[in-house]
């Protein structure tokens, strides 16, 4: 440790303890350990977990990582935070005491938003150290073991890692079972009443095809290869629902990017500035503060969005304008009690969406751009014309909203078990030197064919993968 010793940490995470409580911030058990530039870089490349299994790519993370750090490219964060109860942070052992007494706050208000946003709900924080151990262990006994080996299990691995985002975005929702499904059909097969049936053709019935496997289009694509291949080894099914699992726990974090960093920075600022530091703290907290929340040049700050839209929340509950008054009418509640509830209730997708207003999109001077040959053009600003195009850029870019949205429709087209699948298009061509390269990751793990409808250039396409290769052809 620097100039001070745990102690006077433990008595400042004391005093910030009960700020948060005083505020109403709801958290778990919180823990911290203090650790080195090396053990953070360690913990970065494994995403924070201090158990994670074995394979290359974070072995070359940990490397680039490092390589950054060492030749002073990159910086390393101020703390790492796990969603897990109890909860754990890591701290930096070489931070100065303010610099600590600031991200001990701002850990505070990531635990809170951990423990009380609905995204979160399935991840089972108090299993979440336990099953990543537990997963760690069974991948290290596939890798040891004679009849499998290394380049097997990296195999695998390597095609599921590739495909491990392409599942059920919003988790919170549950799935319907194949039952509760096959009713859903049933359901909506049956023709509407009509009141004046006595004069009218009676519609034809079309019953739903229930041989179709799956009954409806399914993302979770792991999971689905997992339960329908079955010429898989059950160590590789196995494998299959490790990485699905472990994406299913880190999809919330990536869908709340914005929010929860903003809730953070948000808090430890409120926090610090009760806490009457001393000056030579409290000038030094400023600057810190300041150099988390500044706009990025050419980039947006997931820290900078996120505290404006949260200030922005509180003050149009609080100090609303006349023109906001005759638009929307007074706000129930206080500006406090409306980031709760929407703490509570939303994603970043929805956050921004509902919260974003044009006036602050105006005053954080947000625009849209696009590349034309070499060069970059500014095509849109957030004018009175424009702003709402210009918002839906940025939704269309935050959380999973870059990640193609792909599902399954049929695992025997034509008969012959080719895997068909649908692109959601949403006006984004696929780049189709990545969807050959997961094409051919989704033939490695099914075995046969798999074909891939899309739109390339507003053309309906078919990109196929199967043993002579990659092929693209045009759609009538």
């Amino acid at each position: 440790m620097p100039d001070f010793e745990i102690a006077e940490l433990e008595r400042w995470d004391e005093r910030i303890r009960e700020k948060a409580d005083a505020f109403g911030l709801d958290v778990y058990q919180q823990e911290f350990e203090i650790c080195d530039h090396n053990d953070m870089i360690g913990y970065m490349a494994y995403s924070g977990m201090p158990s994670h299994y074995p394979h290359w790519s974070y072995g070359k993370s940990y490397e680039k990582l490092k390589t950054l750090y060492d030749y002073g490219v990159s910086g390393l964060p101020y703390e790492m935070v796990i969603n897990s109860s109890p909860a754990l942070a890591y701290l930096m052992r070489d931070n100065s005491l303010c610099l600590h007494i600031l991200t001990i706050a701002h850990v505070y208000g990531h635990n809170d938003f951990f423990k009380n946003n609905y995204n979160f709900r399935q991840t089972r924080a108090e299993f979440t150290l336990g099953s990543f151990k537990a997963h760690a262990q069974r991948v290290r006994s596939y890798i040891e073991d004679p009849s499998i080996g290394y380049e097997r299990v990296e195999s695998i691995l390597d095609a599921a890692h590739a495909l491990s985002l392409e599942m059920r975005r919003n988790r919170a929702v549950r799935k319907l079972t194949q039952a509760e499904e096959r009713e859903r059909l049933f359901a909506a097969a049956q023709p509407r009443p009509d009141p004046f049936y006595k004069i009218h053709r009676p519609p034809e019935y079309h019953p739903p095809d229930l041989r179709r496997v799956p009954a409806a289009p399914e993302e979770d694509l792991l999971l689905f290869i997992a339960e329908h291949n079955p010429y898989l080894a059950d160590w590789e099914r196995d494998l299959l629902t490790i990485v699905h699992e472990e994406s299913c726990y880190f999809l919330p974090q990536i869908e709340t990017k914005i929010m929860n960093e903003g809730w953070a920075s948000y808090w430890h600022r409120e926090i610090l500035n009760s806490l009457e530091l001393p000056s030579e703290l409290h000038l030094e907290f400023l600057v810190r503060h300041n150099q988390v929340v500044r706009p990025h040049p050419g980039g947006l700050n997931p820290y900078h969005l996120g505290l404006k839209v949260w200030d922005e929340i509180k003050r149009t509950h609080d100090e609303p304008t006349d023109e906001e008054l005759r638009e929307r009418g007074p706000r129930s509640g206080s500006g406090r009690d409306a980031m709760f509830d929407a703490r509570s209730a939303d994603r970043d997708a929805s956050f921004l969406r509902r919260h974003l207003s044009e006036s602050l999109m105006r005053e954080l001077d947000l625009f849209q751009y696009e590349q034309r040959n070499e060069d970059y053009v500014v095509t849109k600003v957030a004018d009175r014309e424009s702003w709402r195009d210009v918002k839906e850029t940025l939704l269309k870019s935050v959380g999973t909203g870059t990640i193609p949205v792909i599902k399954i429709t049929d695992a025997d087209y034509s008969g012959n078990r080719t895997l068909y699948l649908v692109h959601d298009h949403d006006g984004r061509d696929l780049l189709l030197e990545y969807a050959e390269r997961t094409l051919q990751h989704l033939h490695r793990l099914w075995g046969r064919e798999v074909a891939l409808e899309t739109f390339i250039n507003a053309k309906k396409t078919l990109l196929t993968y199967s043993d002579q290769g990659f092929a693209n052809k045009a759609l009538k």
